[in-house]
């Protein structure tokens, strides 16, 4: 059984895309994250960077006592090779993997948040700011577009974790300020994990979560208002 710590943001969607295409027994916890519900002592053991999402494996591979992880990353990973797919088995297919999964959580997911944060939830509407964000977001669907020019998915013609951790930080492609058809390749492969039966599955579960675009004055400061000192308390 995987325990999910979850909201419905990009990164928690990536978990629930892995999950329902592995078929992995799961049960998720949602932690909302415009309450502050990230900041609960008990959520924190397990995420101590206050984000989610987060797992917790009670049956992992050794035998042994479960298993917490956070960051979005390393627990694709790692479920990957618990279930040995969605990752190829060769050094080669591997290393390429892990290439195109570093790349989505060091230059993709960071890029285009500050393109959320900059365009929507800014208190003030700083141009420049907006400019280079949108302005990079699009540079990285352009890598990725012709990454994907002569291939199915990322990595090959296998759908992997590369897929899954990029799928969902291109569903807001219109927030981002981006137009899918500049970029016909990513479209071709962004309609094609679109219709996954899985990935319908993934998002119909967000469904079941409330989450407003338009925080609060105090869900603004719960989700961009943190610093050292709420860190240290």
């Amino acid at each position: 059984m995987i325990d999910l710590y979850y909201w419905t943001t990009p990164n928690g969607h990536k978990i629930t895309l892995f999950l329902e295409e592995s078929g992995l027994e799961y049960r998720i916890h949602p932690v909302n994250i415009g309450k502050g519900e990230q900041f609960a002592p008990d959520f924190l053991r397990i995420a101590p960077n206050n984000r989610i999402p987060a797992i917790v494996d009670s049956a992992p591979a050794d035998g042994g006592a479960p298993i917490s992880l956070f960051e979005s990353g390393a627990i694709l990973l790692y479920l990957a090779d618990k279930v040995g797919r969605f990752i190829p088995a060769d050094l080669r297919g591997r290393n390429e993997t892990l290439q195109w999964l570093f790349w989505q959580v060091g230059g993709l997911g960071p890029m285009a948040g500050q393109n959320h944060h900059f365009s929507a939830y800014a208190p003030e509407k700083i141009e420049y700011a907006i400019a280079r964000y949108v302005g990079e977001t699009g540079r990285l669907y352009g890598v990725l577009n012709k990454r994907l020019a002569d291939r199915e998915f990322i990595v090959g013609s296998d759908y992997g974790i590369a897929d899954m951790a990029c799928y969902p930080w291109i569903v807001p492609h219109e927030r981002q300020q981006q137009n899918l058809d500049d970029f016909p390749s990513l479209k071709r492969w962004f309609e094609a994990i679109q219709a996954r039966p899985a990935t319908q599955r993934a998002y119909a579960l967000a469904e079941n979560f409330g989450r407003t675009e338009t925080q609060t004055p105090e869900e603004w400061k719960r989700l961009f208002g943190q610093n050292v000192k709420t860190v240290s308390r």
